[in-house]
């Protein structure tokens, strides 16, 4: 009986212990401020309570479909962000993305001794583990009868044409309607109906548990009979499953002579929460920006350009969503263009990949291999190559267009470019036919660049092969600006030709890919000096910088004004203008680039306007001159004819 005893009291405080940590996992609550969501941006606050002795990695997970495995989630939220999370309670207030299915929040106890330095995402942080669950919410859903989502315009590459997609949970009926006026939208247009499977992803993760979500069925109308330089309104569904929102859109001229543009390169989109692989925070201020553009030239014409590097989704199907709710307030507005990249397209067994090739085409894409890309946008012309498996052919690859004054190209870096080719052939056919007296610019976009001094050595094979075989195409013909993405940085080049720089007839090139992707490389060091962080810029590169942001383009007859708005103030930070006369200036035509010759590198020289103005000075006055030609030109890269927005907005 003593025995017996004795054992109780040794048992009694373990057994109070079981109760109490009984007693406090019971009590762990995770809420939501609404179990039904109106639309895709509209927020939900997540709330936890009685999480006894809180570790700083205790995350908050998220779930869609809700049924998700536990390590099958779209994204997670450390309880640490909430400021009360010491005392085991908190909030967060997140908006969400209507995936078409339902969510749950997961709430997770993760110490660091639990961490495995073996499970990483891509930014290199350790994934959260899964292992204990202290509590879930309800499911949250979207309301029905909303309308469909994720609306945007493309060129149909003919007159009086406007093209928009949009996606719905159901593919059933949809329709266009639109109009002159907000409450006449009486015209109608059918959509055709597509979507593609995980059976039709390449590899993980896009075919996996993990990376793929259902897409949703994706709609494709045309509006036709368009008015010239007409505001038209707009909206897309069905009565069944309920109309969108009213947009509108200003229709293209013909025979305009005038082109406004936006040009981008590797955006990608932004998510309030970590996930598997990197998001780009900047695109907020991306979109931002070229929104205040798009105000300010009222009832005029414009497009996007985005040159490749669209998502960065790279199999995670859920970000392609989040991208298309980010860009609808610009891209329901305005034409949005695209070229493939690789972070659309390459995977291990991509049909086409030389010997040369090895270190450049890899698994950039995840495993979509192209299939979202191509199915998600319809670009003009009809230009596919087959993919060697179930999944479609790759489109959108090659096409041109022509707005206003300029002719517009666009072509891919990560298939067959090489003389010969279809891709070849279609760029040779399309530059040599352009009537330049009615399109004095040709503006071509590829993802890959031609030309740039970032310290990139894996495309030296692939950059040797664009300028044996692309190169000449593009000098023989006049290519006004060469366009391209890839290194994330913007960097603008004298006019060139085999690393020659000329005064007219050599193409501008321009790297753009500083849209949001912040993975940035170095600039080439110099080759004797290689681990030296000493970074010379060549002659040839006029203007470099790390700064996130886009380029403006503005177009007539008589000259073509490229600037380079910066993200951090919505400032022109540098300008170009090319003349229809093929000169090129350095700036509002105060500064004009010739012929280098030696080294080929090339060489600035002051413009004849500047060499008229010295004639009439006297030689002490040389100095004084000179000053205000160097300070011209920076106060030329800074002017800006654009009404700016606070910088705190963003």
């Amino acid at each position: 009986m003593i025995q017996s005893n004795l054992i109780l009291l040794l048992l009694l405080p373990i057994l109070f212990h079981l109760l109490f940590q009984f007693s406090s996992s019971s009590e762990i609550s995770v809420s939501v401020s609404s179990r039904s969501i109106p639309k895709s941006g509209d927020p939900i606050t997540v709330k936890w309570s009685g999480i006894d002795s809180p570790s700083e990695l205790d995350w908050l997970g998220i779930y869609s479909p809700a049924n998700s495995s536990h390590q099958n989630f779209i994204g997670y939220i450390f309880l640490s962000s909430s400021p009360e999370w010491p005392s085991g309670s908190g909030s967060v207030t997140i908006p969400l993305i209507n995936l078409r299915s339902d969510y749950q929040f997961r709430v997770f106890h993760w110490t660091e001794s639990e961490i495995n330095p073996k499970k990483q995402d891509h930014d290199h942080n350790p994934i959260p583990g899964t292992k204990h669950l202290l509590a879930r919410s309800e499911t949250v859903r979207f309301e029905p009868g909303r309308g469909p989502e994720q609306v945007h315009l493309a060129s149909t590459g003919k007159d009086g044409e406007m093209r928009v997609m949009f996606v719905t949970h159901d593919g059933k009926e949809s329709f266009v309607k639109y109009g002159l006026t907000r409450g006449k939208t009486g015209r109608v247009s059918s959509t055709r109906v597509s979507r593609y499977e995980r059976e039709d992803m390449c590899h993980a993760p896009a075919n996996s548990s993990i990376g793929w979500r259902d897409p949703g069925f994706i709609h494709d109308g045309v509006m036709v009979d368009l008015e010239d330089g007409k505001r038209y309104f707009y909206q897309v569904g069905s009565d069944s499953g309920g109309w969108s929102t009213i947009y509108s859109f200003v229709s293209q001229i013909r025979d305009s002579t005038e082109t406004t543009a936006f040009l981008l390169g590797d955006m990608g989109t932004y998510t309030p929460y970590s996930t598997f692989v990197r998001i780009q925070e900047e695109s907020i201020a991306t979109i931002k920006w070229i929104r205040r553009d798009i105000e300010a030239i009222g009832e005029k014409p414009a497009l996007i350009s985005h040159v490749g590097d669209i998502s960065y989704a790279r199999g995670y199907s859920w970000l392609w969503d989040n991208f298309f709710n980010q860009i609808e307030p610009i891209a329901s507005k305005v034409p949005y263009h695209v070229c493939i990249g690789n972070h659309e397209y390459d995977w291990p067994a991509q049909p086409w990949k030389p010997d040369w090739s090895y270190s450049i085409y890899g698994k950039d894409g995840g495993g979509e291999c192209g299939v979202p890309y191509s199915l998600r946008f319809n670009m003009p012309g009809n230009s596919s190559e087959p993919t060697g498996t179930r999944s479609p052919p790759t489109r959108n690859l090659y096409y041109s267009f022509d707005m206003g004054v300029v002719h517009f190209v666009y072509f891919s870096t990560e298939t067959n470019f090489l003389s010969g080719s279809k891709q070849y052939e279609f760029l040779k056919n399309d530059l040599s036919s352009v009537d330049r007296n009615k399109m004095p610019y040709v503006v071509v976009h590829g993802h890959r660049p031609m030309y740039t001094t970032s310290h990139e050595t894996r495309d030296a094979p692939f950059r040797e092969r664009l300028l044996a075989n692309l190169e000449p195409l593009f000098v023989e013909n006049n290519v006004t600006v060469a366009l391209w993405g890839h290194v994330h940085r913007y960097e603008r080049f004298c006019p060139l030709n085999n690393f020659t720089c000329g005064s007219s007839g050599f193409p501008v090139h321009m790297v753009i890919g500083m849209a949001g992707q912040d993975w940035q490389p170095i600039w080439q060091p110099r080759q004797d000096h290689l681990e030296d962080p000493i970074f010379p810029q060549p002659v040839r590169s006029l203007y470099r910088g790390g700064e996130f942001g886009y380029v403006r383009l503005e177009a007539n007859r008589e000259r073509l004004t490229l600037s380079y708005v910066g993200n951090h103030d919505g400032q022109v930070h540098d300008v170009v203008e090319i003349l229809a006369s093929g000169q090129v200036f350095n700036g509002r035509a105060n500064m004009i680039v010739a012929g280098g010759g030696g080294g080929g590198d090339g060489g600035v020289v002051i413009s004849w306007y500047v060499k008229v103005a010295s004639i009439l000075v006297l030689g002490a006055f040389l100095g004084y001159v000179v000053g205000f030609v160097s300070r011209s030109r920076r106060d030329a890269a800074s002017e800006a004819k654009w009404t700016a927005v606070k910088s705190e907005d963003i």
